[in-house]
């Protein structure tokens, strides 16, 4: 039986989700001011349920302190809010909770809800690289897994109206570096830039795989535009700082190109249309120098990290 933790300082909150769950899940529950290191070991859970209302005063404290105890197995974390804090609904997405229950609770949303992220938590923990859902060279996500994936994150950002940001990553000159030192070193390259970028994309809320090539993806909810912008620019210094030697590259070493769409998306609005201008914006960013992020809104409005390059057409 799968093990669900309940952190909650409202006792009649806490018996009803324990009424509703219990018999299908073993319920463990802990007050909000007792929560101590043991209580979050996360090898225990499946699922995590957060009273909202306790991050008010600590900054969220709470939430970051579970997001590091679970940050290794995605373990997926809901928080339950008034409906009407958007605030705190917001804050604890971007923070990296997976979902949000709105008060008053309803026992159908409840099960459904906890139902669908304990499966999917179980999924991802049993199938992995077995069933194809892990690109065997880099050790992340599969373009297979990607395919299951991002029809979910988008339709969650439909339902919550929360920002979703698709990004595109592109390793520069990959081709000529393949041709110019084997086909080995590229795979230890595509392996290295995997890792660099996977580990600045550790919220249960990011999504990143690799795309097909020398080409990966992230889908991330939640954030506002300027914050997702110097995150994208410190994951491209992140790739840099690695200096893997490169002859061909202006900086002398493998960089890559970055181009985002960020949406808050409507119920009519297709994610293939921001999927595509996505690729429109990493277009835009190799086109004009390489080794920079170029992010979009829904106008189309660009935030370019170096606007001073000159554009042109340039190699792969």
């Amino acid at each position: 039986m799968q093990k669900i933790l309940i952190i909650n300082e409202n006792i009649e909150e806490t018996a009803q989700l324990k009424s509703v769950l219990d018999g299908e899940y073993e319920i463990h529950t802990v007050c909000g001011g007792d929560v101590r290191e043991n209580s979050l070991d996360s090898n225990q859970y499946s699922l995590i349920l957060v009273d909202a209302v306790m991050f008010g005063a600590e900054d969220f404290a709470l939430l970051k302190k579970l997001q590091a105890a679970v940050i290794d197995r995605h373990l997926p974390i809901i928080l339950i809010a008034d409906l009407s804090d958007t605030q705190a609904v917001e804050r604890g997405l971007m923070l990296g909770a997976a979902d949000c229950l709105s008060r008053p609770l309803q026992s159908s949303l409840v099960k459904a809800r906890v139902h669908t992220h304990v499966r999917l938590f179980k999924y991802r923990e049993n199938e992995g690289e077995q069933s194809g859902m892990t690109d065997r060279l880099t050790g992340v996500a599969s373009r297979k897994r990607y395919e299951l994936n991002h029809i979910v994150k988008w339709q969650e950002a439909v339902r919550l109206q929360v920002p979703i940001t698709i990004c595109m990553f592109d390793i520069d000159r990959f081709r000529i570096y393949n041709e110019t030192y084997g086909y080995p070193a590229g795979d230890k390259v595509l392996t290295a830039v995997a890792g660099v970028i996977s580990a600045q994309l550790k919220r249960s809320t990011d999504f990143f795989a690799r795309y097909g090539g020398e080409e990966f993806i992230a889908i991330s909810l939640g954030g506002e535009i300027d914050t997702v912008f110097e995150h994208l620019k410190s994951i491209r210094r992140a790739v840099e700082e690695l200096h893997i030697p490169y002859e061909s590259s202006d900086s002398g070493c493998i960089t890559i190109s970055i181009g985002g769409a960020f949406i808050i998306p409507g119920v009519r609005e297709s994610y293939d249309t921001y999927l595509r201008a996505a690729e429109t914006m990493l277009l835009d960013a190799k086109e004009s120098g390489r080794n920079q992020v170029v992010l979009s809104d829904r106008e189309q409005m660009r935030r370019r990290e170096q606007e001073n390059k000159p554009s042109e057409k340039r190699d792969k």
